[in-house]
């Protein structure tokens, strides 16, 4: 079983639309045998997308979170472990190192962090772990363009493109990690590799 970090937005209020596909995305993951990694939070994206997963039978759900976030109506209280951490770089750390592949919803912040954190990695050769975006509502069409854009300009290598998926759907999110394949993009001028 692989396990799936999701990254994505604890806010309150969000729009029904991304509650629906975090939560299809959570029993999407279940459904198809994925065990889920994420921050550990009951509310907004995190809540939903943990909830579909156990609701659905999810194998193993994993909440990682710093300790100051162990307070009362913050954390996802099923989860099958719940590991706390001194800080949050240790808990990005964690969820990296636990995780065969990422998938990020809309977030703010923090999500964008974290997805911009893996795909430098992923584009220095560190990892071979699939990261797909789940594009609702078409969220980042404004990142990939940007994406484009700075290639365009030189300022990535076009290459970094096709290191990140796009998917339009949680069915879509399934399709894209089901039908991974690693392409090695790091420059070539890299001498330093990470095991």
């Amino acid at each position: 079983m692989e396990n799936i970090c999701v990254f994505g937005a604890g806010s309150r209020g969000l729009d029904e639309a991304f509650l629906k596909d975090a939560f299809d995305l959570g029993r999407a993951l279940a459904k198809n045998g994925y065990g889920l990694v994420f921050g550990g939070g009951k509310t907004g994206l995190m809540g939903e997308v943990a909830l579909g997963a156990h609701e659905n039978g999810g194998a193993v759900i994993r909440g990682i979170a710093p300790a100051f976030m162990d307070v009362p109506g913050v954390l996802y209280e099923h989860c099958d472990e719940l590991i706390l951490t001194e800080t949050m770089h240790e808990r990005k750390q964690m969820m990296e190192a636990i995780s065969d592949a990422f998938v990020v919803l809309p977030g703010g912040a923090g999500t964008f962090e974290e997805f911009f954190e893996v795909l430098t990695q992923k584009n220095l050769g560190l990892h071979k772990k699939a990261i797909v975006l789940l594009n609702t509502n078409g969220f980042f069409d404004p990142v990939v363009n940007l994406l484009r854009e700075m290639a365009a300009g030189h300022f990535m290598p076009s290459a970094c493109l096709s290191a990140i998926g796009v998917a339009a759907s949680p069915d879509g999110v399934i399709r894209a990690l089901d039908h991974y394949e690693y392409k090695d993009i790091a420059p070539k001028w890299l001498l330093y590799k990470e095991e």
